[in-house]
């Protein structure tokens, strides 16, 4: 398999990490692919993806086109179809979609020690928290609280755990905080809870996975003060793993060759030499 394009699409694209992360992926591999990044909005999106030839293998997809890769996409894999998010495309004349965002997150909080839980909290209620709380439900969780600055904006998320059988609740951030196994923070990088809310939610919060990672420590991870907080590079890391598993077998779940030094130079080339 040689001369395949591949690229990172979203808007903004200029600070993203993912040439650095599937460069460093195929250079172990062996593969003379290439990987860039690309400024697409919504509104370009239809026509940057018709303007493609032969040569892309596939895309990752970043804000604001999750939504939008999903209507795209021919078939899904089944956390996309969950969460009715695609942040992976893998392109032919039948476009596949898939969801790494929820492995990553399970793989991360993995690493971090937390394998199982019974309650979750998930800050923020855009399409990363629909990918966290699917997570939260395959490793056990049965009760999710849900915070958000606008709780009215995040009643799709009740929707998604009526499919997966989880209870659901969806409050504002300075509400009660009763204590919970692990909390999964999708807000935007730079996002400062007032002081409060965010030492209440520290208290209460079990291990804090933080998806936001610069600038880092965030302000959440500062709060939490301790060692019960897993940087969101992790989580970028693990989704990054499973996209270049479908680029090159065409399933999230077929591992690599030499998986293990992949994931090894994928790591170096987030910390930089």
């Amino acid at each position: 398999m040689t001369g395949h394009r591949l690229a990172v699409w979203g808007d903004p694209i200029a600070h993203s990490m993912s040439p650095a992360l599937h460069a460093a992926a195929y250079r172990v591999l062996g593969l003379d692919w290439e990987y860039g990044r690309r400024q697409v909005d919504a509104v370009g999106f239809a026509a940057a993806l018709s303007s493609l030839d032969s040569s892309w293998r596939g895309l990752s997809v970043t804000m604001p086109l999750k939504e939008q890769a999903f209507r795209t996409a021919a078939t899904h894999d089944r956390h996309a179809e969950l969460t009715g998010a695609v942040n992976t495309l893998l392109l032919g004349q039948a476009p596949a979609g898939f969801n790494t965002d929820v492995g990553g997150i399970i793989d991360a909080l993995a690493g971090g020690g937390v394998s199982a839980a019974d309650s979750a909290r998930i800050l923020g209620a855009g399409a990363t928290a629909s990918s966290a709380m699917v997570a939260a439900a395959e490793i056990g969780v049965q009760r999710i609280d849900v915070r958000a600055r606008r709780p009215d904006r995040a009643e799709g998320l009740r929707t998604v755990g009526d499919r997966l059988g989880i209870a659901v609740t969806v409050q504002g951030f300075d509400a009660p905080s009763e204590s919970v196994d692990v909390t999964v923070a999708t807000l935007p990088g730079g996002t400062v809870l007032d002081e409060p809310v965010s030492t209440s939610l520290a208290a209460s919060g079990g291990m804090l996975l933080d998806a936001a990672y610069a600038p880092w420590p965030s302000a959440l991870a500062a709060a939490w003060q301790d060692e019960r907080v897993i940087c969101g590079l992790e989580m970028l890391l693990h989704q990054a793993v499973r996209q270049v598993r479908i680029f090159v077998h065409g399933d999230p779940l077929h591992e690599l060759g030499n998986e293990g030094r992949v994931r090894d130079e994928m790591r170096l080339a987030l910390v930089g030499d």
